[in-house]
């Protein structure tokens, strides 16, 4: 995958706004539904999706930029051991370990109640008598005494239409497998699918499994509660003041949502079953309206709210005081 700061088309010292903004223009242009013809809208625009998911989040931002995770955000491997890809080997009675592009082996002899765990265990905090320690992106160490090979961990970033339709993707394994995957409509961020027999093979053992973690990227427009979705409105001034009909987008087609008169910028309305769908139906979109005024100066909008303020005074803050 590219630099997220080049697929974003951002200076790597831009602000958070900045890189949100971005998004959001990328966003609207690269759209499969918009871009109903190109065979590679989907592929652009999941690309943008794994770029936003980690130069977007401050936290994988700042690991990215000490290089500790990659462009998909999985981390860089860095050796926990001297001659890491090589092998180390000890003195008798211990074993010998690799870690290289087969992923991880070892060989050699028991000896004095010592295993290979014991040695992880000490190196990394103790992991190793559990599931183990991370060993490069998308590993982890398993004991031989389940009868199978390693299992492989992974990470897939999908959008949130995505996400509720299903979508098959492509995955490549640290490894250097591919794998094809079939993500289920209805994942929700975090949740995770095993593939069983397609980890890692180890002493003639059958294959241990994958499991890959779903992360749905963040949406330009929507925000995730639950089953439900949230949406700002930028409406106009006239619009709050006048009521009227205004289009509202859905992860289907948009709706048009009646504006009463004189609502108040922050005044929320419900779409019932616009959400995301559920054990029963679906949820639903939660509308909030935002007044916006238009850019620049207007002097005449200016010298009609100084006459209205001065023939109609109010004061929203009078509860506050």
């Amino acid at each position: 995958m590219r630099d997220p700061y080049d697929v974003l088309g951002v200076q790597k010292q831009a602000s958070a706004d900045e890189i949100k903004k971005a998004y959001r223009r990328l966003a609207k242009r690269l759209h499969p539904d918009a871009n109903k013809k190109d065979p590679k809208a989907a592929q652009r625009f999941a690309e943008l999706n794994g770029a936003y998911e980690v130069v977007g989040d401050e936290e994988k931002r700042k690991a990215f930029d000490r290089g500790e995770i990659d462009a998909e955000g999985k981390p860089r491997f860095h050796a926990g051991f001297e001659g890491a890809g090589r092998g180390f080997a000890g003195r008798e009675g211990f074993e010998t370990f690799s870690w290289g592009p087969e992923g991880f082996r070892r060989s050699g002899s028991r000896a004095g109640g010592f295993k290979i765990e014991d040695i992880l265990g000490d190196m990394f905090g103790g992991m190793a008598g559990g599931a183990g320690p991370r060993a490069g992106a998308g590993h982890r160490f398993e004991p031989d005494d389940l009868g199978r090979g390693q299992d492989v961990s992974a990470a897939l970033t999908i959008g949130l239409e995505e996400a509720v339709s299903g979508v098959s993707r492509r995955l490549r394994l640290a490894t250097g497998k591919d794998v094809d995957v079939k993500i289920p409509a209805g994942m929700t961020d975090g949740q995770q699918i095993r593939l069983k027999g397609q980890g890692e093979t180890a002493h003639g053992h059958p294959p241990g499994d994958l499991l890959i973690t779903v992360n749905i990227t963040p949406h330009p427009f929507f925000k995730v509660d639950g089953s439900d979705l949230r949406i700002d409105l930028p409406i106009t001034l006239y619009e709050a003041v006048l009521g009227g009909k205004v289009r509202v987008p859905t992860l289907g087609s948009a709706v048009e949502l009646s504006i009463p008169k004189n609502t108040s910028s922050g005044r929320t309305f419900r779409l019932k079953g616009k959400g995301l769908p559920k054990a029963a139906g679906a949820g639903d979109l939660f509308v909030t309206a935002r007044i916006m005024l238009p850019d620049g100066n207007d002097a005449e909008l200016e010298t009609l709210m100084q006459k209205w303020r001065d023939a109609h005074p109010y004061n929203p803050r009078k509860d506050l005081a």
